[in-house]
């Protein structure tokens, strides 16, 4: 049958639990006793009324002594629930303390076991391996979009330098001078000579 129903569950009442409970009985059985003896002072006082008015002085004298006797009582009573409160609320506030503090110690111990998995050089070669692969994811887009790395920029510069210094090393023709204009005159000019000669 343990086997067919599984095994019961384990109280989780702690001691702190079962006396809290107890305080608050306590606590539960003084109010109500207070709330008898009010009852019972207001009676008394009608009770007491009415004999003085009868004339029993005697009678009510001894009917206020009791009456006296238990407004003391309930202040004693007062005094006993303060302290049941105090105490309740003490117990519970330590009840929050240790789960906390058992909270602080169950994440310690999980921050000890992920330290031992991965340690620091760990961390530090994953993240050396992330950005080198960032790195190169970044030049394989360049590459397909048609972009230029850093390097490429460098070799073009490079090469126009190189190509540059090669150019001032060779000496381009003069440029032809603006008084080529003024033989045409003088060829012209020879030309008639020439024929005047033939002609005598």
């Amino acid at each position: 049958m343990g086997g067919l129903f599984g095994k019961p569950k384990q109280s989780r009442v702690t001691e702190q639990d079962k006396a809290v409970l107890q305080l608050k009985q306590q606590r539960d059985k003084i109010q109500q006793y207070q709330q008898k003896i009010e009852t019972n002072l207001d009676k008394e006082r009608q009770l007491a009324k009415r004999l003085i008015k009868d004339g029993r002085k005697d009678r009510a004298l001894l009917l206020l002594k009791k009456k006296r006797f238990q407004e003391q009582l309930l202040q004693r009573t007062d005094g006993q629930l303060e302290n049941l409160e105090k105490m309740v609320s003490e117990l519970e506030f330590s009840q929050i303390q240790a789960k906390v503090v058992e909270g602080l110690k169950t994440g310690n111990e999980s921050l000890k076991k992920m330290h031992e998995i991965l340690s620091i050089e760990d961390v530090e070669n994953i993240m050396e391996e992330t950005q080198q692969g960032i790195e190169t994811q970044r030049e394989i887009d360049e590459l397909l979009s048609g972009g230029l790395t850093d390097q490429d920029e460098d070799a073009v510069l490079e090469e126009y330098e190189m190509m540059f210094g090669e150019t001032e090393d060779i000496k381009l023709p003069d440029a032809p001078s603006n008084d080529l204009p003024e033989l045409e005159p003088e060829r012209e000019k020879t030309k008639t000579e020439r024929t005047r000669v033939a002609a005598t």
